[in-house]
């Protein structure tokens, strides 16, 4: 009590040290403030930015462009695996895996396509792919398959890091098989 009250006294004798108190106060109380509204633009961001990433998964959604305009543009394409014969959209199931991975800065070892498996009586074509890809690119891999056209599925996934002494840090081998729908045209 004593204490507050040389501190009550101070301030009364000195106006100049009372000003310089509120001028401190009144600082401390706008840089609250401009950390409040700080914070409130980054999770508005933050929230902004999840909700595209959401369009984007969702893939059909409709979504606004730069002005904010709604893009009723949809995917593109054929929603089944383009060829004549199931040979020809085997070899077109590799392509679009090979060149996902490579898009991603991968290394594709080996394909081998299963035109026959548990799944080939409804129409689907497999691609079973073993490769080596940084890690944080394989996010970016499995979402470039899964999304756009035709529809592609990853129905397994074997990911093995692989030793410094094979490879250097942050590689990883991957086996993935892709499975696809054919239909044969009429």
């Amino acid at each position: 009590m004593r204490g507050s009250a040389l501190f009550r006294e101070a301030f009364r004798s000195s106006p100049a040290a009372a000003a310089s108190g509120y001028g401190i106060v009144v600082l401390a109380f706008l840089w609250v403030i401009a950390s409040a509204i700080t914070d409130l633009l980054a999770r508005y961001d933050q929230l902004h930015d999840a909700g595209e990433l959401l369009a984007q998964f969702e893939g059909g959604a409709v979504r606004p462009d730069r002005r904010g305009e709604p893009n009723l543009t949809g995917p593109k394409g054929s929603a089944f695996l383009e060829g004549k014969t199931v040979t020809v959209a085997g070899a077109a199931l590799v392509q679009r895996v090979v060149g996902a991975v490579t898009k991603t800065g991968g290394n594709v070892l080996s394909t081998e396509v299963e035109l026959q498996g548990n799944h080939s009586k409804a129409g689907f074509i497999s691609v079973v792919t073993s490769c080596e890809i940084e890690q944080p690119a394989l996010q970016q891999l499995l979402y470039d398959l899964e999304a756009g056209l035709p529809f592609l599925f990853v129905e397994q996934l074997l990911v093995e890091t692989l030793t410094v002494t094979t490879a250097p840090p942050g590689k990883l081998r991957v086996s993935l098989t892709v499975s696809g729908q054919w239909q044969e045209r009429k």
